[in-house]
């Protein structure tokens, strides 16, 4: 199952929120779900009101392999930038890891 982060509209006409669920990346935008991680009010004024993010279990997701879609990750981003930071720093050592691996095999 290719699990995916991401928001899933509700509110009424003129007044959207916005919950951070994750999903099975086949069902509807705002089909059924398998745990909500947190929620974004773009309507809000209050900060604390704004936007709220569950990190551990962000964390956990990704570990079981969800990827985070685009608008998800910058509302991560700007909740928990050290996810962030982490997931990129994965990356990075992963690219070096394997570019080291195709240089060791030319060199044979």
């Amino acid at each position: 199952m290719a699990l995916v982060i991401r928001l899933k509209k509700m509110g009424r006409t003129n007044h959207k929120t916005f919950r951070l669920v994750v999903l099975d990346k086949r069902t509807p935008r705002d089909g059924k779900y398998l745990e909500m991680l947190g929620w974004y009010n773009p309507l809000e004024e209050k900060a604390e009101k704004h936007l709220f993010v569950k990190p551990d279990r962000i964390v956990f997701w990704m570990q079981k392999g969800a990827q985070l879609s685009e608008k998800a990750r910058f509302l991560v981003k700007k909740s928990a930038p050290q996810i962030i930071k982490d997931l990129n720093e994965k990356k990075r050592l992963k690219k070096v890891k394997t570019k080291t691996k195709k240089v060791k095999a030319t060199k044979k």
